[in-house]
């Protein structure tokens, strides 16, 4: 690993108030045990790693969610997925994602017991393999890094993040475009596309998959590659 994705997943652990930090914060209701986040941390820079000086593309969309980076510690990236759950029916492998350590599950067996699946994830992952493109040729980011949760439903749920939690993700979002400097930067969906435009970054931006949107990503994917 290197020093510079090293620091920056360490700059990561300050955390606004109201939001789950995978990599740092213990979920006690959910977790399997209190070394979750640092299964989290060492599954996010093991990813990050392997991607060092090839990725062609980063997808970002716009905040982590409950169903998968809050349990991988990955954007859009579910614990289905690196558990192998998903290889049938969608031809993704956990070592698709990564392949220099084991991956692991950090939900309670009881939360679900293959896993939690985000369908963000299946439709992302699924897309990349059915297109014939590398996963290690992609890199997937959120432009707030952390998990917005709703106080009234609990950690298992998901929010749209205020703009004092969007200001303090696209500081880090500047530092994370700078570990891949040549990759192409796709906004996925409308909110990322408007963050991406705040900061000057230039980008392209594709349909986000959720809510019926799958056929049109898939079709933009497509033509970006």
């Amino acid at each position: 690993m290197s020093y510079q994705i090293s620091a920056f997943t360490d700059s990561l652990k300050r955390t606004p108030r109201g939001l789950f930090n995978p990599w740092f914060h213990h979920d006690r209701e959910h977790d399997k045990s209190p070394e979750s986040p640092a299964i989290r941390k060492r599954q996010l820079e093991a990813y990050l790693t392997e991607r060092s000086n090839r990725a062609r593309f980063l997808f970002i969309a716009e905040a982590l969610g409950y169903q998968g980076g809050h349990f991988t510690g990955m954007a859009m990236t579910s614990e289905r997925i690196l558990l192998g759950h998903q290889e049938k029916g969608y031809g993704v492998r956990p070592d698709h994602v990564f392949q220099s350590i084991e991956p692991e599950r950090t939900s309670r067996l009881d939360v679900n017991p293959n896993g939690m699946s985000e369908p963000t994830a299946t439709i992302m992952w699924g897309t990349l393999v059915e297109l014939g493109l590398d996963p290690y040729d992609v890199v997937l980011w959120n432009a707030v890094p952390w998990h917005p949760w709703h106080p009234d439903k609990g950690l298992l749920s998901n929010r749209t993040p205020n703009s004092v939690e969007m200001k303090a993700g696209l500081r880090h979002l500047k530092a994370f475009l700078q570990l891949f400097p040549t990759a192409r930067v796709i906004a996925v969906g409308k909110k990322c596309e408007q963050s991406l435009t705040g900061i000057g970054v230039p980008h392209t931006c594709v349909r986000h998959p959720a809510n019926g949107g799958a056929p049109k990503f898939r079709s933009q994917v497509k033509d970006l590659i």
